[in-house]
């Protein structure tokens, strides 16, 4: 069965149930149709007082780039959890149409731990994301239309900073012409997610917060150098008006009648990658146990909850996850090369001691990256149909061996929350061990210093190299007193490394970093690496082209 018809052959619970096994008050639900709703901010004045449950963070190794399951083992562990008799809920981001539509397909799991409706969440959930990008825009069309009319600001047009923004992948956009020919300037466009609204509408703790957010994005300089803000041009209550549905958390459920948020998109590789701060607020004071899912690996996800999300909501995790499969581990040992759409090569499925044993390196460096963050680490291996059981077992064991708290075999995937009882179990004596939580490096530090720390400690780089532009723009970030703000990586998340084809545990590279953005409103700057675009492309076969509606049924096909 596909994914799709294994989502369509469970029947759902109403939204009011699901919201009832988390004492949501029906006053705090508000429904979009019977299987999804958002749920008020009201509820966080009511559970002020009650205490928070246990925060548990699935990251994972760097992946192929069919992905490894981080989505399903969040999903997995949260029912799981649930199965073991405790109030759970899951935390994830909404998944964006340039995926959907482009090289990677949905972003609600797969097989039997899955977040449902399927096809809405997948598709346009409650509309969050147009919103961000209606907000995002009308920004931009503030901006030059200010410009236009007098430019009473003393913009400098050649330092216009805020792009446009656009929720699908289009390659083409990434360098574009703004205006008739005499008066033309160079701009560009990000894909949504990386939108800075979407970075501030995910880290806002409120309706005040967010406003605040919105009023410091920076969109250019003056023609002596000073700062334009948002607040300056008179749109941001607009802004804010746009997004005011947007800030309510999304309730759903997953196969097994499990709670789930999905909140927010923000990209791991070029944004900080993690759900929303609100959706996380109101399920830990919710559930006994809340499991959320940072992007890609925790040299890109992980490391930005730990020291940006963590640091904008105040809250402290008390165990990590780490995902990793056989057909990864040999990949990053040099057992093969894996494509999107094509089949995966012996090398990655049939058994392979020898890259398995190579690719571990990789793994080791994920669990010594969330240790550095003093928290306990749990290896889940992901078991795909086919995996050696000896493999397997010798994975689990190794991770032990060079730092893991505990580690467990999970089939979720096939099995649902059944699948994965041995790794929720191991998740809560994991959640009762003493945790160190600390940042990986201090604000104050210079951003220089912070780059360069994020690179040689959880990428393992001898250094990094900062090209003109960047240099320039750092010095402007400090000048212009943004240089206390925490650092958002963007790179590749194929490798530990900036370039996708060192594998396992790279040594001796050196970062180069090409660009810095300043995302004032967010509350972070992002060093971009060599060869990273903000906007992504469609790849030969998009995923859209097996996308269809049935003329007779009315029902999506082709979805995954």
């Amino acid at each position: 069965m596909t994914d799709l018809e294994i989502a369509r052959a469970v029947k759902p619970r109403s939204i009011q149930a699901i919201a009832q096994k988390l004492g949501i008050a029906p006053d705090e639900v508000i429904p979009y149709g019977k299987l999804k709703a958002k749920v008020s901010l009201s509820i966080l004045a009511r559970l002020k007082a009650k205490s928070l449950g246990r925060y548990v963070l699935v990251t994972a190794i760097n992946p192929t780039p069919l992905g490894e399951g981080k989505t399903t083992t969040s999903i997995g562990l949260a029912m799981g959890l649930s199965r073991l008799g405790h109030r759970t809920a899951v935390t994830l981001r909404q998944p964006s149409l340039g995926p959907v539509f482009g090289i990677k397909g949905g972003g609600t799991g797969g097989g039997h731990a899955q977040v449902m409706p399927m096809e809405d969440i997948n598709l346009h959930l409650t509309g969050d994301a147009h919103a961000v990008t209606s907000a995002h825009n009308l920004l931009s069309a503030f901006l030059d239309n200010h410009v236009f009319h007098g430019n009473s600001c003393d913009i400098d047009q050649t330092q216009i900073l805020w792009p446009r923004a656009l929720g699908v992948s289009d390659r083409a956009l990434r360098e574009v012409r703004l205006g008739e020919a005499a008066g033309s300037r160079p701009s560009r466009f990000v894909i949504t997610e990386a939108s800075e609204v979407m970075a501030a509408l995910a880290l806002a703790n409120g309706p005040r917060d967010l406003k605040e957010r919105l009023s410091r994005i920076l969109v250019g300089l003056t023609t002596s150098g000073a700062p334009i803000v948002a607040e300056q041009l008179g749109c941001v209550g607009s802004m804010a008006v746009l997004l005011k549905d947007a800030l309510f958390p999304n309730l759903v459920q997953t196969l097994e009648g499990t709670p789930a948020f999905v909140h927010t998109g923000p990209f791991g590789n070029i944004a900080h990658g993690n759900c929303s701060v609100l959706s996380d607020a109101i399920a830990l004071r919710c559930a006994d146990f809340v499991v959320t899912e940072a992007g890609f690996g925790s040299d890109l996800g992980a490391e930005k909850f730990f020291n940006i999300k963590c640091r904008a909501s105040g809250f402290r995790p008390d165990a990590a996850v780490v995902v990793a499969t056989l057909r990864a581990l040999k990949l990053q040992g040099g057992g093969g090369v894996a494509k999107a759409g094509a089949p995966l090569p012996i090398g990655l499925t049939g058994p392979n001691p020898e890259a398995l044993s190579k690719g571990f390196a990789n793994l080791e460096q994920h669990i010594a990256n969330v240790k550095m963050h003093g928290i306990p680490v749990v290896v889940a291996v992901n078991a795909f149909l086919g995996d050696s059981p000896a493999e397997l077992d010798w994975v689990s064991e190794r991770s032990m061996e060079v730092g893991a708290t505990d580690a467990a075999v999970s089939t979720h995937w096939a099995d649902g929350g059944r699948g994965a009882e041995q790794l929720a179990a191991a998740v809560v004596k994991a959640c009762d061990q003493p945790s160190r939580f600390a940042h990986l490096y201090e604000l104050s530090w210079p951003i220089r210093k912070k780059i360069e720390t994020i690179a040689t400690s959880m990428y393992g780089a001898e250094g990094v190299k900062f090209e003109p532009e960047a240099e320039r723009q750092i010095d402007m970030a400090e000048t212009l007193g943004f240089g206390q703000l925490p650092v958002c990586m963007a790179k590749t998340p194929l490798s530990l490394s900036h370039d996708h084809v060192l594998k396992g545990r790279p040594t001796g590279f050196t970062v180069p970093i090409k660009e810095l953005r300043i995302l004032a409103g967010a509350g972070f700057v992002t060093a971009v690496c060599s060869g990273i675009q903000l906007m992504p492309g469609l790849p030969k076969r998009p995923v859209g082209e097996r996308i269809d509606l049935d003329p007779v049924s009315g029902e999506i096909v082709g979805l995954s």
